[in-house]
């Protein structure tokens, strides 16, 4: 079927608010490139948002999902558990940085990470509370809808929020909120709203990423920390996005050298395959009584072989290096841009995980969603998947894969270039 076909049918069978606006349907992919079902190549620059950092059908992934596909593809761990579950959390509670020795439970998603994420801290505490971040961006299902720093497009249709959730700022200087102004405010919330000795855990992403790729100073991250410490409450670290190499570490919280209580992971883990992690302290995660934790397909066998092969590539293909260079690249290439185009400014990178923002002018700083609307679209049109973010829905993003050959990177941001000029 072609894309006009496939069209239709999203049209008449697929649910408004799950459906995408884009009208092009993905037929193969080959690390960063997807050829769509008219045979239209494009660049991918947005990975799945966030979920191809060693690139579409790595070899070594495929291999391994065929390969188990052959012996077992379902039985619940919880009735009968099988050897990828508990090797993907000995590999996970090895390589995350959490304090002290680490036990695993595995889920399906990102949001599914912390929503248990936030029981296991209740359990541990016998607190109630959350306190979230202007900007954050954890999930859609319930819980994490109401923890999420932005109402629209997540929460406004869809009616009253799960309670005991709070709100304090996160530091972006570049709209007005400094680092200390943002602690000040997490102080004010643990004395207006919440008050500590009703706080569970603390959320916060190290860089939020629908929010806009802002990376939290580590000073900010180390002053979490040592209020967690003094008020007994819980740090929990979500890793969703800008895990697995996305910053040019593992895990970006590792930048700060904070080591918190909980981190969760998903989106890159398994290069596709549904899966994601509660990766925590080993008293904190067996808090809660026997069966509490779980799902049908938690840790599903076929994922858990995905997400193995994942971890050895990283360690055989130097995935961090790389990414360290991609982001050198990305970042010199933006630098340019920024000097050249009045409208895009406060280039930003950490590792792979850049972003610019398109503006008024750099005096003014005002946001234009407008811009970065017609960027992605002419993008688009050029033959490149690109992605806005923010707050203020102003923010380019870049989540294409860290295997990228070099060749596609320079024809993409080429793209990019391209479109930037014809916004003048």
């Amino acid at each position: 079927m072609n894309n006009q076909e496939l069209q239709a049918l999203k049209e008449r069978y697929v649910a408004a608010g799950a459906a995408s606006p884009n009208n092009q349907f993905a037929d193969r992919a080959e690390n960063a490139e997807i050829w769509d079902a008219d045979g239209r190549r494009m660049i991918d620059f947005a990975g799945g948002i966030g979920v191809m950092n060693i690139g579409h059908r790595h070899p070594k992934v495929v291999a391994a999902v065929k390969a188990q596909t052959d012996k077992l593809m379902h039985t619940c761990q919880t009735v009968m558990p099988y050897a990828g579950y508990v090797q993907v959390a000995k590999k996970l509670a090895e390589i995350t940085p959490v304090r002290g020795d680490a036990k695993v439970m595995l889920a399906n998603s990102g949001a599914e990470a912390l929503e248990n994420a936030v029981k296991i801290a209740r359990a541990a505490t016998g607190r109630t509370n959350v306190i979230c971040f202007d900007g954050g961006y954890h999930g859609r299902t319930f819980m994490t809808m109401a923890m999420n720093g932005k109402v629209y497009p997540y929460q406004g249709d869809f009616g009253p929020m799960p309670g005991m959730v709070f709100r304090a700022p996160f530091p972006v200087p570049y709209h007005g909120v400094s680092e200390a102004e943002a602690l000040r405010g997490l102080n004010m919330t643990l004395k207006t709203d919440s008050g500590p000795q009703h706080t569970a855990a603390i959320v916060i992403e190290p860089i939020i990423g629908e929010g806009g790729f802002y990376a939290a100073p580590p000073s900010f991250l180390k002053a979490i920390r040592e209020l967690c410490d003094k008020h007994g409450i819980l740090m929990i670290v979500d890793e969703v996005q800008s895990g697995f190499g996305r910053s040019g570490k593992m895990f970006a919280i590792e930048h700060s050298g904070v080591e918190p209580d909980i981190i969760t992971v998903a989106k890159s883990m398994a290069d596709g395959m549904p899966i994601s992690g509660v990766v925590g302290t080993d008293t904190i995660m067996d808090s809660s009584g026997p069966n509490s934790l779980g799902g049908t397909y938690t840790g599903n066998p076929v994922a858990c072989a995905a997400a193995l092969a994942v971890m050895e590539v990283f360690e055989e293909e130097n995935i961090l290096v790389r990414g360290l260079a991609l982001g050198e690249k990305l970042a010199r290439r933006m630098a340019q841009w920024q000097e050249r185009f009045p409208y895009v400014d406060n280039a930003r990178h950490m590792g792979p995980m850049a972003a610019f923002e398109l503006v008024e002018n750099k005096q003014s700083r005002k946001a234009r969603p407008d811009l970065a609307a017609a960027l992605t679209q002419k993008a688009k049109e050029k033959g490149l998947i690109l992605l806005s973010c923010g707050m203020y829905g102003n923010s380019i993003r870049f989540l294409m894969p860290i295997t990228i050959e070099d060749e596609v990177l320079a024809e993409g941001l080429d793209i990019v270039e391209a479109g930037l000029e014809e916004l003048a």
